[in-house]
């Protein structure tokens, strides 16, 4: 039987996509679930899934334009792989046991296996693995016999790339070398590259810039790191107290949440803000909605479900679209300060940094603190410099002091005394 596979739509607008990369190649044997080739467009990146098991046939080649819906390769179920011998074992009445299996597997020790059962020897192997193979291996349920077999398919380039390893060693020399890579742009680049240039021509964008003492939220992380750890069962990082903080600056500040449309000026009372992460394919900016419903611990929770999705390259098109802010951390790559560039049709844009102990004067006294350089980028168009110089202090204000984060921007006093 011949199932055909056919090219995912990444968005209702999108009627075209490009093959970036078969990752299996064509006759090679797959099975289901398997990813085939990423599968390129101007806003995202999908998989292409093998739906069967089966002999693999490519009909597209590597960087080619085909349009959605269309068959981009077909797999014959008739030449499905072969089950793995050591599963067709446990599976047979006699109820035989693997003992390479048990113990790697670290189910069934030796001294436990009943004595009416079958214990096969295991092979002597000189195979070494390092702890995090076997646990990588542990994790994906499977034996060395199964990693073996996905190895036993060697292609002309692993043969070619091996002889060259053994006979011509790396040479570590300082000769001279005009050479150079030349690769296509993805339609992601392409489209990220038309993007960039349209806002510079088209928007009057400025950056103000402030600085953050981050000793209190760095006390606070510290002192509830572990405890947070256990509860929520992921980390606390600093985005989610600046995502938080964004989102009450903006109920005083409403301007930076606005964006142009036509000669109409519109002002979201909802707060979605986007959260640039990194990905094997680049910088991408999904959208964390309503996030002025929500608590520092949700937001950092859905910070790292999209992270985690941005990296396994399976964000949708519709959670990267219709943010209504944007937050960049340029601080994880080492940056002390930069001027982000907006991400249209929103209005403005903050940029996060490295976090560096300086020296600052405090109450008349010079002392070391951990300091950020914090940039808004705002486009002057429709944001006053006042309201762009205030919404970066009332940022600030916050940061500094967390407590403010859960009394809707105002000290613990102030709320007391209704001011």
């Amino acid at each position: 039987m011949i199932v055909e596979i056919k090219v995912p739509s990444p968005g209702e607008s999108i009627a075209e996509v490009e093959i970036g990369k078969w990752l299996v190649e064509n006759g090679a044997l797959v099975r289901k679930d398997q990813e085939l080739a990423e599968v390129e467009s101007d806003k995202a990146t999908l998989s292409l899934i093998a739906t069967a098991s089966g002999q693999l046939t490519i009909l597209v080649k590597e960087g080619e334009r085909v349009a959605v819906g269309s068959v981009a390769c077909n797999i014959d179920t008739e030449k499905a792989p072969s089950q793995p011998a050591e599963k067709q074992a446990v599976a047979t009445p006699s109820k035989q046991v693997s003992a390479q299996s048990a113990i790697i597997e670290g189910n069934t020790p030796l001294a436990a296996v009943p004595k009416t059962e079958t214990v096969q020897k295991e092979p002597e192997t000189s195979i070494k693995m390092t702890p995090t193979a076997k646990a990588v291996m542990e994790q994906a349920n499977l034996s060395v016999d199964e990693v073996l077999e996905g190895l036993r398919r060697l292609t002309r380039r692993d043969m070619e790339q091996i002889v060259t390893a053994y006979t011509h060693p790396v040479n570590i020399s300082l000769e001279a070398s005009r050479a150079e890579d030349r690769v296509t742009m993805t339609p992601l680049r392409r489209k990220l590259s038309q993007r960039l240039v349209a806002v510079k021509n088209e928007t009057a964008m400025l950056t103000t810039f402030n600085e953050v003492d981050m000793s209190k939220v760095m006390e606070l992380r510290n002192r509830y790191q572990k405890v947070f750890t256990e509860k929520h069962g992921f980390k606390l990082g600093f985005n989610a107290f600046f995502a938080k903080a964004v989102s009450l600056a903006l109920l005083q500040h409403t301007s930076i949440n606005s964006m142009i449309d036509g000669e109409e000026i519109v002002t979201p009372k909802y707060h979605d803000i986007g959260i640039a992460v990194s990905s094997p394919k680049g910088l991408m900016v999904p959208v964390i909605r309503n996030v002025e419903t929500m608590s520092v611990a949700q937001i950092e929770g859905a910070i790292k479900d999209l992270a985690e999705k941005a990296r396994d390259k399976r964000l949708t098109v519709q959670e990267m679209t219709g943010g209504t802010f944007t937050i960049t951390n340029g601080g994880v790559f080492g940056s002390m300060m930069s001027t982000p560039i907006i991400n249209p049709p929103q209005s403005a844009i903050l940029g996060l940094h490295a976090i560096k102990d300086r020296p600052v004067a405090l109450d008349g006294k010079v002392v070391i603190r951990p300091m950020m350089y914090v940039a808004l980028s705002y486009d002057h168009r429709i944001i006053d410099g006042k309201d762009s110089v205030g919404f970066l202090v009332k940022i600030k204000e916050m940061v500094e002091n967390p407590d403010k984060l859960l009394f809707g921007s105002k000290d613990p006093g102030e709320i007391l005394l209704d001011l």
